[in-house]
């Protein structure tokens, strides 16, 4: 029989204030309510109530990956620098990492993510492929040395993650163990109680093909995503990509003017450009210029892991700026940032306001590699800089008067843009990633040398998957998601108990017959929340039942004289009276749809 959570004696202290240091409503709430505290920049602890709700999402996420025939086991979070130094990650990780040392000097890290543990383990056990497909998993603290924690429990130091993997022999068993845990991560989801979609996504880091994350919508969420309402297709901005344009035709190219540099005097921005050349230099056909007839030429400065740098210029469209997350996702796992004045004064050939093709490129002056955004098609002319203060050339035809060295998907997604898949208009909204599934391939396996003998005894190459679900940032989420003015508002599954008893005023009979209405729904096999506390005032309770946000409250108080008490929900705010002897049953009802058990 569960031990009900007595207010009276239970570590608890809800605050009326919102605490200095939390931005989000769910934050303020989950450090409001007492179910978590903050130990440091991007550390929370997990108080008792809390506790209980993150480990309500630890069994929803350990059912449903049993079900698809996951095996739990747990490993250290102190690893060695070793397996991390033969995958490269423990340069290409930066200083995203942990990193210490012990007393003898030897390397080690926090575990960010634990690849390389799982590759080892299975290839220390298993050898041949009748021991395989095989799904390992864990619910494990990592860390990550995050630049700037922020939103609580969603972008932390210290977080807890489900992590699990595939190994197969065949890229088919790949292709099945990634659906099985998809249609398992669906599950999880909808039983986590929270508006979400799936999007194509960018591997990162992780390395991998086929890639997907699942976001919740959330205004508050740091990602971006897109979807067509027409084709069903969204993705993360970080993964759209934006198909080639075609080509302009012959025709059209031939009778494009010759390309010719005029002043464009005090024009180092598109928009001063497109004015001085509706001033001085207007167009035949009598349209006025726009910033989409420019062609704009930004330089950045990558840094690599082992810390060596290169710049990269990109061309896009005047009337579109670069997106900086999807130019990182591009780079990754170098680094960017927008040139500076010493990086200039260290390429004089750049004049800075007034770049053009003419100098970019791996082969022309600056040595610099130069990538185009897809949307700029062969023969399509450009106005752009004519590399001289002061100038700009116009009808710069892609293909007869210069070239790139590639394209680059970095240009930003607005609203309305084209779905790639061609169906109609794009759609922006915003999310929070509570999970992401990947086929990594052979990527770990090969750099590990994790090999299994097939059916005719040759050594292959094993193919793995890697499966994420943020166990910790999935209370944070749900708490953004369902709160209200009043405080948490938790889903069933999710709640630190079945039922909040509140009993109120001071007369013994009504915490009397409180404590038999606990006994009871306990007895039931209820997790129950009691508010005994004797001395707090009903409206301080009333309060506190509201802000800890248990679905189902009861309340125990002046009706009791009428053989009534209030059954309340906490979602909709309806209350009822119910008669006494009938309690037991309506709130059964509510939690399970059931009545009470025989005998009991």
């Amino acid at each position: 029989m569960p031990r009900p959570l007595r207010l009276s004696t239970l570590f608890l202290r809800t605050l009326r204030e919102d605490p200095a240091d939390a931005e989000l409503p769910g934050h303020k709430l989950l450090v409001r309510a007492g179910y978590v505290r903050r130990a440091a920049p991007g550390v929370y602890s997990w108080l008792p109530l809390g506790l209980r709700v993150l480990r309500q999402v630890e069994r929803v996420v350990r059912e449903e990956m049993d079900a698809i025939g996951g095996q739990e086991l747990s490993f250290p979070a102190l690893l060695p620098r070793e397996p991390y130094e033969a995958t490269g990650r423990w340069t290409e990780y930066g200083p995203n990492i942990f990193r210490l040392q012990d007393r003898k000097g030897v390397d080690m890290l926090l575990g960010p993510t634990h690849e390389e543990m799982f590759t080892l383990a299975v290839k220390d056990m298993f050898s041949s492929y009748k021991e395989l497909p095989l799904t390992l998993y864990q619910i494990q603290t990592k860390y990550r040395d995050e630049a700037r924690p922020r939103a609580g429990l969603l972008r932390g130091r210290e977080f807890i993650m489900k992590d699990s993997y595939s190994f197969d022999v065949s890229d088919e068993g790949l292709d099945e163990a990634y659906a099985r845990h998809r249609e398992a991560y669906i599950r999880i989801f909808d039983r986590l109680g929270f508006d979400y979609v799936i999007v194509y996504a960018d591997s990162g880091a992780m390395g991998g093909s086929a890639s997907e994350e699942f976001l919740a919508v959330s205004p508050i969420g740091e990602d971006t995503f897109v979807r067509c309402e027409e084709s069903g297709y969204a993705a993360n901005v970080e993964a759209v990509v934006v198909p080639q344009a075609p080509a302009v035709d012959e025709a059209t190219v031939a009778s494009t003017p010759a390309a010719h540099v005029e002043d464009t005097p005090d024009s180092p921005t598109i928009a001063t450009l497109v004015d001085q050349g509706n001033a001085l230099h207007p167009r035949a056909d009598g349209r006025p210029w726009t910033a989409a007839d420019t062609l704009k030429n930004v330089v950045v400065l990558l840094t690599h892991p082992d810390g060596s740098t290169e710049p990269l210029a990109i061309g896009l469209p005047g009337d579109r700026e670069v997106d900086a997350k999807r130019l990182e996702a591009q780079v990754a796992p170098a680094t960017w940032r927008p040139f500076e004045e010493a990086d200039f004064a260290a390429y004089p050939m750049l004049a800075k306001g007034y770049i053009g093709p003419g100098v970019l490129g791996e082969e022309r002056a600056s040595g610099i590699r130069y990538l185009l955004d897809p949307s700029v098609a062969e023969g399509s002319a450009w106005v752009t800089g004519a590399d001289e203060h002061g100038k700009h050339v116009f009808d710069l035809v892609l293909g007869r008067d210069f070239t790139a060295d590639g394209t680059i998907q970095a240009a930003e997604i607005r609203e309305g843009d084209p779905s790639p898949d061609g169906a109609g208009p794009l759609t922006l909204a915003r999310g929070i990633e509570m999970g992401h599934i990947f086929q990594l391939g052979r990527k770990y396996a090969e750099a590990l040398d994790l090999k299994v003998l097939d059916e005719n005894g040759k050594l292959v190459t094993v193919t793995m998957g890697s499966y994420g679900v943020g166990v910790s940032r999935a209370v944070a989420a749900v708490a953004e998601a369902t709160h209200d003015d009043l405080g948490l508002v938790w889903p069933r599954e999710l709640a630190p108990a079945d039922v909040h008893v509140v009993a109120t005023g001071k007369d013994p009979a009504v915490f009397d017959h409180a404590e038999g209405l606990v006994a009871e729904l306990a007895g039931q096999g209820l997790e129950v929340v009691f508010d005994d506390r004797p001395k707090v005032s009903p409206g301080v309770k009333f309060k506190d039942a509201e802000l800890l946000g248990v679905p189902t409250i009861v309340v125990v108080g002046k009706g009791l004289a009428d053989g009534v008490v209030e059954l309340k929900d906490r979602r909709s705010g309806e209350r009822r009276d119910v008669r006494v002897e009938a309690a037991v049953a309506e709130v059964l009802s509510e939690v399970r749809g059931s009545a009470p058990t025989p005998g009991d």
